[in-house]
């Protein structure tokens, strides 16, 4: 059974920095392209940094320069560093999984930027 554990979210205020993680069972990051979504209330879900089984990575463009996705193998966990947070960075962020049209999600982890 596939299962993704998000955590490391929480408050912080503009300017300030949080590392979520994702720990994965059932898989291996090693072999699965990993991606990082958020949600913010009312607004769809968008993709905010993916990284291959290659370790090629893809941002979005409003994260470019701040946010960092990293897999620790040994681990089996993804991780998205993020820096200068903003308040419209504020979402539910979600880890992803995804191999040969078999996708497995998180249950996410509230990021909220505000002084």
């Amino acid at each position: 059974q596939v299962q993704l554990v998000e955590s490391g979210g929480g408050l912080v205020q503009p300017g300030g920095s949080l590392r979520l993680s994702c720990a994965a069972s059932g898989i291996m990051v090693s072999i699965y392209a990993m991606g990082w979504y958020r949600q913010a209330p009312g607004q769809q879900r968008e993709l905010v940094a993916s990284i291959t089984s290659g370790g090629s990575t893809n941002y979005a463009d409003s994260v470019k320069g701040r946010f960092t996705i990293s897999r620790d193998n040994a681990k089996n966990t993804v991780y998205l560093q993020m820096n200068s947070l903003k308040p419209e960075d504020t979402a539910v962020y979600l880890c992803n999984a995804y191999r040969f049209g078999f996708a497995s999600w998180g249950q996410g982890t509230q990021v909220t930027v505000s002084s």
